[in-house]
């Protein structure tokens, strides 16, 4: 398994819109400073739980939902932080592994919702089914940047 970093989002409220950046500073059990999740702000920020600092997603699980359902949505639409291209994101629940610099270990599907629906268009949760992304826990914090490597630990 080896892929890269092909985008990073942070949204600064719960509902607004991520918005791209070039590099994110993460921190060790907390996840993307500046994310709206990091300053406990985000949609489920009260429900405890693991697997929160950091969620990824698959390029090719987008390309699919347009490809396969006629869903087109743009990489922030799918709210998470880190857009990867290259990598099977579901073979790392319950793996370390490497984003640049920065320790996770992935935790569980980040299986789509009816609120990620809500705002974006009907049929995502269905196209995004068992192809949402990775929920991971961050072991080791550090900067992840566009064009990093994805890669075990």
């Amino acid at each position: 398994m080896s892929g890269r970093v092909e985008a990073i989002f942070v949204a600064e409220r719960a509902g607004g819109r991520p918005e791209p950046i070039g590099e994110a500073e993460i921190v060790h059990s907390r996840g993307v400073r500046g994310d709206r999740y990091f300053a406990g702000e985000g949609e489920f920020s009260n429900r405890p739980g693991s697997g929160r600092d950091l969620t990824l997603i698959e390029a090719e699980a987008v390309e699919a939902l347009a490809a396969e359902h006629g869903i087109e949505i743009e990489p922030a639409e799918a709210r998470r932080n880190v857009l990867t291209r290259g990598v099977d994101l579901n073979a790392l629940v319950g793996e370390r592994f490497l984003v640049g610099e920065v320790e996770c270990r992935g935790d569980r599907l980040c299986d789509p919702c009816s609120h990620l629906e809500k705002l974006t268009r009907p049929g995502v949760l269905r196209g995004l089914a068992n192809r949402g992304g990775l929920r991971a826990n961050v072991l080791t914090g550090g900067t992840i940047r566009v064009g990093d490597p994805v890669k075990p630990a």
